[in-house]
């Protein structure tokens, strides 16, 4: 277990770190168009390589853990959660699980902005 939690944290140090480059960079297209764009290009960047790596990882049977776990969990959690949370979406859907597919969508993204006011609402925000 701690192997795995060293391998999960290393690659979480690098996507979070990328992430904070590219939105830093992507930042100034953001002002420009008054919209956060750099966090959205994050976001989608994200959705697409976790789609590829599973892709990739699903059609060689033979694949160490190890690899997935770096880059899936890993990097790809500290650049977004949000691949992961479109991932395990899908994943509903071709369960064909589309009620708790929807009420995995607007749990999540409805009642975590209702959660950040409220938690903003705390200090006056």
């Amino acid at each position: 277990m701690t192997k795995e939690i060293l391998i999960v944290g290393v690659g979480s140090f690098a996507g979070g770190a990328l992430r904070y480059i590219l939105s830093v960079g992507l930042s100034k297209l953001g002002r420009l168009w008054a919209f956060p764009i750099g966090i959205m290009v994050i976001n989608i960047l994200g959705c697409f390589l976790i789609g590829v790596l599973y892709g990739y990882f699903k059609s060689k049977a033979t694949t160490d853990p190890v690899l997935p776990l770096l880059l899936m969990t890993g990097v790809l959690g500290g650049f977004t959660t949000f691949s992961t949370f479109s991932f395990e979406t899908v994943q509903l859907l071709q369960q064909n699980e589309l009620l708790k597919a929807v009420f995995y969508v607007v749990g999540s993204v409805g009642v975590g902005v209702a959660a950040c006011y409220l938690g903003m609402r705390q200090f006056g925000n």
